[in-house]
């Protein structure tokens, strides 16, 4: 199939190159709205450039939408008129009510969507889930994740991100979810500036912790951080009664032990989501296309976005009313 490629910044050129590598993709055409970026994308990978985005969807067969967060509800949209399967990167749009829309609108065209949550393809998560699904772990008694960033991003880019926990924590909330097969029920969130004070200015903070209660009693925290000098720290552990589990917890995993004899982590340590998740963001394409020609379910719908930013928005809540934040509060 032809699959067009909208947007061609760091994660829309890396899921060019995959989708040029595999077999069942006749043509990748490129489209951004900068079209020089859009031609240096497919010039390194062997795509096509394409002069408009809307050439690009008039042309194709499926579309992955790897563009710019506020862009990503119009695009569906133009997906969606023209019939087409569509796989968008996370989330589906900036604003939960038209988070909410979008989701229905999809679901009422009834054709093929996957949301991009790449950690579901992840090895290590795919492995405790089959734990949890499995009755490995017994009784879930709690789970911890962690969600560090190696630098903060730039300041243009935090007013537009919908803060700490829509932008980044939004993948510990999907992946809870996916993980336990459980709703989160209410949440207790806090967070602070530590060190970078521009995130102040816009009502965000560089540092964070949140408390979740799912639906069936189990509990666990969060910790998020917009800088970590060692590396992208990213882990979920989860306690049970017959087993404790990490994900994320290995040679390249920026934490050390300081107990006596204990060695380093062998390294190097994850740079970034790229270097960290490149296997699972593989996985996660490659599963679209079964997707997009019928032959499969969709491993992650429209609505797991909207459960997930209901999360980060009762998260969002709770640090700014200091308060816990039940899931009923926040319109689904």
């Amino acid at each position: 199939m032809r699959v067009a490629l909208l947007g061609a910044g760091r994660i829309g050129r890396f899921h060019a190159a995959v989708l040029t590598g595999l077999p069942d993709v006749s043509e990748v055409l490129v489209a951004d709205l900068d079209a020089s970026r859009a031609a240096e994308a497919a010039a390194a990978c062997g795509a096509t450039a394409v002069d408009s985005v809307e050439a690009a969807v008039a042309a194709a067969d499926a579309l992955v939408i790897a563009a710019a967060t506020g862009a990503h509800a119009e695009l569906i949209r133009a997906g969606l008129a023209r019939r087409l399967p569509i796989f968008c990167e996370k989330p589906l749009a900036l604003s939960l009510d038209e988070t909410i829309q979008v989701t229905h609108e999809v679901e009422a065209a009834g054709q093929p969507f996957q949301l991009g949550f790449q950690r579901r393809f992840d090895a290590g998560y795919r492995a405790a889930r089959h734990l949890v699904a499995d009755g490995g772990l017994g009784t879930i008694y709690a789970f911890r994740l962690a969600g560090h960033d190696p630098a903060p991003p730039h300041e243009a880019y935090i007013p537009a991100s919908g803060g700490i926990f829509r932008d980044f924590s939004i993948h510990d909330f999907d992946v809870i979810r996916w993980l336990l097969g459980r709703e989160v029920e209410e949440v207790y969130a806090d967070g602070a500036v530590r060190a970078f004070e521009v995130f102040a200015r816009y009502d965000d903070v560089d540092t964070a912790v949140a408390t979740l209660r799912m639906d069936d009693g189990t509990i666990g925290v969060l910790t998020t951080a917009r800088h970590d000098p060692l590396g992208y720290d990213i882990r979920a552990e989860l306690f049970g009664a017959r087993d404790s589990v990490s994900v994320g917890l290995g040679p390249s995993t920026p934490l050390r032990s300081v107990e006596p004899g204990v060695p380093p982590p062998a390294g190097p340590a994850w740079r970034d989501f790229i270097n960290r998740f490149e296997a699972a963001y593989r996985e996660e394409l490659a599963a679209f296309l079964p997707v997009a020609r019928g032959e499969a379910p969709s491993p992650c719908v429209a609505r797991d976005g909207l459960a997930a930013l209901r999360v980060a928005e009762a998260a969002t809540r709770s640090r700014r009313e200091h308060r816990p934040v039940r899931l009923t509060e926040i319109t689904a």
